[in-house]
């Protein structure tokens, strides 16, 4: 037989700790055979003990590379020119990518042949063979990233009288069973690389900042630190009926409280732009990346119906206490407004899920009047049209500006999301006026 090396074969003239990355390098890719007792340049050298060395391989695999790879690696001891080499053929794994234990899922850990050698794998490919093997369900794939520390939820798990190990994380999802961090564990640990991002803005619009913050590490950090940044906010305003005084807060506790939980537990991770909370003058604004799930409509949404993007996330959540079922945080938002004569509303879009909630003390005569500041020619003509009519209609300002029903749309839209003019009615009977 002749012994060459190629993508599958690689030789190996005795055992060397240096095995195992050859090893792992064929079962993150098409798999191939490792002959022991052989030479690079295809001499063959043999092995005083095969049994002995088939030993010492199979210890490394079994303590030094993870997931477990046992079941794929097999052993055989052949006669060649009289004498005795070791066949280790190593199949294509279903739990890829594998990686050096030492080393962890990293590059450095994750091999892959390429030409007749094992190289690093980039970060690329890792994510590609995660995606592969674990699924498109975020939560539950394996983290890039796997030096990770758990003091802030380790706090919260303390807080609420539950027991955070390793069993209780491979339990809950933030671990799997061979002891490997998920994306949930990610999300929840110090390391956490995703953020909330916070502003106050002066008045109704994003023209002038107050006031930013950015909220980092754990979820469970962020959600305590993003609270206590709108509760300082979160002011409280005293009216007299009669003789008897009546506080009332900004924004109801429980409103806020549940937006934000629904900011955390909804939003789609897989995506590393920031969650938004935008606090104006007259409403807060609660933007999560990822618009509502597949077959879920926002009707759906607002009857109390639920289908939720992170199950383990949401679990982890529900055992602590934080939410008590899924679907009944909108109703709860509704339920906080009830008979105050103001409404949250929720906007979506294909990428994106938005809650507004009111100012209560904030009343239509009270709100401050918008500064508008000088726009395009298009807008000046909208606000002139507005001036002379009153209350206009978009087939209005298409034939005063000659412009396209879809220019004239994104026109109205604008100027609705800016605060300049105020859009009422539906359907047909759509028509706007310039805000108070």
């Amino acid at each position: 037989m002749t012994f060459r090396e190629s993508e599958t074969v690689e030789l190996k003239s005795i055992v060397v700790d240096d095995i195992k990355k050859e090893i792992v390098a064929f079962a993150n890719c098409e798999g191939g055979t490792l002959y022991i007792g052989v030479r690079d340049d295809g001499t063959v050298e043999g092995v005083e003990d095969p049994d002995k060395a088939a030993l010492q391989v199979s210890n490394m695999v079994r303590d030094g590379i993870k997931p477990d790879l046992t079941m794929f690696v097999h052993y055989e001891t052949l006669n060649e020119d009289g004498k005795q080499i070791v066949a280790i053929e190593i199949q294509q794994g279903t739990d890829r990518p594998y990686y050096v234990a030492k080393r962890g899922l990293r590059p450095e850990g994750v091999f892959v042949r390429q030409g007749y050698s094992s190289v690093p794998a980039t970060n690329t490919a890792i994510r590609r063979m995660i995606k592969e093997t674990d699924g498109d369900h975020f939560e539950e794939m394996r983290s890039l990233e796997q030096d990770l520390s758990f003091e802030a939820a380790e706090k919260e798990f303390s807080g609420r009288n539950v027991l955070l190990g390793e069993t209780q994380m491979k339990t809950l999802g933030m671990m799997t069973h061979d002891g490997v961090y998920t994306n949930l564990g990610l999300l929840l640990s110090d390391q956490c690389v995703h953020t909330i991002k916070a502003a106050v803005f002066e008045g109704t619009t994003q023209n002038e900042f107050k006031d930013r913050k950015e909220f980092s590490g754990s979820l469970f950090r962020q959600m305590d630190e993003a609270y206590d940044y709108i509760d300082f906010r979160n002011q409280t305003h005293s009216t007299f009926q009669k003789l008897r005084r009546i506080d009332q807060r900004d924004y109801p506790e429980v409103a806020v409280r549940e937006a934000l939980l629904n900011l955390l537990v909804h939003r789609e991770y897989s995506f590393r732009a920031s969650a938004f909370i935008s606090i104006f003058t007259d409403r807060i604004e609660f933007t999560s990346i990822g618009g509502l799930v597949s077959g879920v409509t926002l009707k759906d949404v607002m009857m109390g119906i639920s289908v939720c993007r992170n199950v383990k996330l949401a679990n982890v959540f529900y055992r602590l206490e934080l939410i008590e079922a899924y679907g009944t945080g909108m109703r709860k938002i509704m339920e906080a407004y009830s008979g105050t004569g103001r409404e949250p509303s929720i906007e979506t879009s294909d990428n994106a899920f938005k809650v507004i909630l009111p100012n209560l003390n904030v009343h239509a005569e009270q709100k401050p009047k918008i500064e508008r500041p000088a726009g395009s020619p298009e807008e000046e003509a909208v606000i002139t049209l507005a001036k002379k009519q009153g209350a206009f209609t978009r087939k209005d300002v298409e034939k005063a500006l000659e412009i396209s029903q879809t220019t004239c749309g994104r026109l109205l839209r604008k100027m609705t999301e800016s605060g300049l003019i105020v859009q009422e009615g539906k359907s047909r009977n759509i028509h706007y006026h310039l805000s108070d």
